[in-house]
Formats: C-alpha cells, structure tokens, sequence
C-alpha cells in the first residue's frame, strides 16, 4: 500500500530522525493503519468544521509534530494557526489554492488564463446542457468521457460511448463506459426527483500513458524538486520529460502550492494538456524514492527548519517495477525498518524528538483510472 511506502521514507530518512507515525482512518481495518505506530478510527461522513475539531484534538492528544493531510484539505487548510498554538505544523498549500484545486473547473479557468495549456471541457448540471456538450465536442470525432467537478477521486468517470458492444469488447480489459442516452436519463431522474445534482465536467477523452509529476516547493510557490513519472505497462517510468516539468513548475509557481503537490497532465494531438492538479502529495511519492530524493521528508524538514536539506539533483529516465508485499495485520503493527526500535510512547511520557511525530489522516483510496 502506497502509504506504507511513504512511512518507510519518513523512517528511513536521510538525517538519521527517529520517527513516529501516528495514522487516522475512516476504516479500523484499513491496511495502512497496521503499519502505523499509534492508530484511531476518525469520523465518517462529517462537516469541515466537525473533522477539523477531530484532527485539532487528535494532534492536541497525542503531541503530534507534523501533520500531513493528504485528504479533507479544506477542513484543514485556514487553521495552520490552530494547529501552531498546540505545537503542530501543518503541511498544506494556502486556502485560496486549495479552494481552487478542488474544483475541476475553477482548476481550468485559472490555468487556462495562466497560459497553461489545458483541454476543452464544458460544465453541465442537466440533461439539457449535458446533450449540447457531447454534441460539441463530438463534432470532430472525438471520444468525449464525463467526470465529477469536484474531489470525488476516480469515483463517478466515464467513457462516453454509444458503440454497440462488440465480442472484442467482451474480452477486452473493463472500461468504465457508459452510452450518453442513460447518463442523460439519470440527470432527468434526478431533476424529476428533486435530487441535488453535482457539477461535471464533459472533455475529450485524453491520450495515455497519464503523467504524474510530484514537486516538492517552498511556500509562496518557489519549486525545489520536479519529478514526472508514467505508466508502461507493469513498469514505471522516471521520465526526463523537460516539457512536463515545466508545466509542472509554472502550475506550482501559480497557485502558490507549498511542500508537497501533484500534476498530472495528458496528451492531446500529442501535445501535453493539464488534467488535474492535487495540492497534496499523490499516493504514487513512493516511486520518487528511485531518482535518489526522498521527497516526503525533505518537505516535513522545509516544514520544520524552513530549508528542504541536500537535493541531488534526480536521476531520471530509469524505469522502476511497483511489486506487493505482506504485512501482518494484528493487534501490534511490525516495524517496517529498525530505526523507530526503541522509542518511548507518547502520553505521559516524554515526547518523541523534536520533528519526529508525523501523522496521516486518510480515507479509503479509489481505484485510478489509468
């Protein structure tokens, strides 16, 4: 699981920090929680203001350092000031890009008048204006595929298509497709029903392999380290990709994204177009770990001494194999490696050294698209 990856970068940091993970979930039985060092179910379904006072108490209770959300950004973004005055620093991108980012189209309105280059998209909340969108960005051809505006993750995409299915089809790897007459249904359902309906977005469907870029950046936007990375077939590529990173790094620079944040970008007439930029860091971090930078805890050491440490510059253009591996799941999570042997609990004992306690506040992860 990615986020076990991520912890075994946080122990096994270059300045020899003894680390102590502290992890929440909405699951008791979410893997990653057996590989943390102290663990809590946290509330499911609640408000911004509910979650934020449930993060603010657990960091409060358990003398956490550092906190990395890598959901519920919004909760959390406006109280860096909350989370200071009980010891806690909290790794987040100012509100204002955070408000932005979580949103699809306000993420395109503002790239595109940055001349960032993004793909044609239309807004629809209705069958109505669903109709009209497919109709003008099928004009040339072109596959379309419908997707949530919001956070919604992988949750809620899919493939246009109104091809009669096909034996090959059968056969073929599952695509999440649907035909435009049924989504155009379920919008009419929904208005006839008075259900409230979230924005989507209708756009091309774009070119793979997708590329991810993880940056690493100061506050105020200033990037530090740019890492594109892709798919090829079982592999990953660590690409020297100079068009991505610069299209990673004038997004970052934009938007102000601090410490850890993610672009991942497209092919459209084989030119490179946004996709979606996540103002946290993206599950796949982990695989940066090849190019010679540990990117996780170069970002909580910006956090915390206000400079990032040594950064090499990254050996890109390799190619890495993500495998699986067994953790046992029981009542006492096993040390992923030996440096966190030995440490005292934190609770009416002396707290863990100073930069040490870092905690990860997640929800269950929806499967990619591709």
């Amino acid at each position: 699981m990615a986020s076990t990856q991520v912890m075994r970068m946080l122990r096994d940091n270059p300045d020899g920090v003894a680390v102590r993970v502290h992890g929440t979930n909405v699951d008791a039985d979410a893997p990653a929680l057996a590989a943390c060092d102290v663990s809590e179910v946290e509330p499911r379904h609640v408000g911004d203001a509910e979650y934020a006072a449930f993060a603010l108490d657990f960091c409060r209770r358990h003398a956490i350092d550092v906190l990395v959300p890598p959901r519920r950004l919004p909760a959390l973004a406006g109280r860096a000031a909350d989370f200071a005055a009980l010891g806690t620093r909290l790794m987040c991108s100012p509100p204002a890009a955070v408000a932005t980012l979580t949103s699809k189209t306000r993420t395109y309105e503002a790239a595109r008048a940055a001349g960032v280059p993004v793909p044609p998209w239309r807004a629809v909340r209705d069958a109505a204006g669903f109709r009209a969108a497919v109709g003008e960005l099928t004009a040339d051809g072109e596959r379309v595929c419908l997707k949530p505006a919001g956070e919604f993750s992988a949750f809620g995409f899919r493939v246009l298509d109104d091809r009669p299915l096909r034996i090959r089809d059968l056969l073929a790897a599952p695509v999440p497709a649907v035909s435009v007459r049924a989504v155009a249904e379920a919008l009419e359902r929904a208005a006839e029903a008075g259900e409230s309906v979230p924005e989507f977005l209708v756009m091309p469907y774009l070119d793979g392999p997708e590329v991810s870029v993880d940056c690493l950046s100061a506050p105020g936007g200033t990037p530090l380290a740019v890492v594109p990375r892709t798919k090829q077939g079982r592999y990953r590529l660590l690409l020297d990709d100079p068009e991505a990173i610069g299209i990673a790094r004038a997004v970052v620079g934009h938007f102000g994204l601090a410490y850890l944040s993610n672009v991942q970008l497209r092919h459209r007439a084989g030119r490179p177009v946004l996709l979606e930029v996540n103002p946290r860091p993206s599950a796949g971090i982990f695989q940066t770990a090849f190019t010679g930078l540990n990117l996780p805890w170069a970002a909580v050491r910006l956090l915390v001494r206000g400079e990032p440490g040594v950064l090499p510059e990254p050996r890109l253009g390799g190619r890495v194999s993500v495998t699986e591996s067994a953790v046992q799941v029981g009542p006492a999570a096993p040390a992923l490696t030996g440096l966190d042997g030995g440490l005292t609990s934190i609770g009416g004992t002396p707290r863990v050294p100073a930069q040490a306690a870092v905690a990860f506040h997640e929800e269950a992860a929806a499967p990619a698209t591709g």
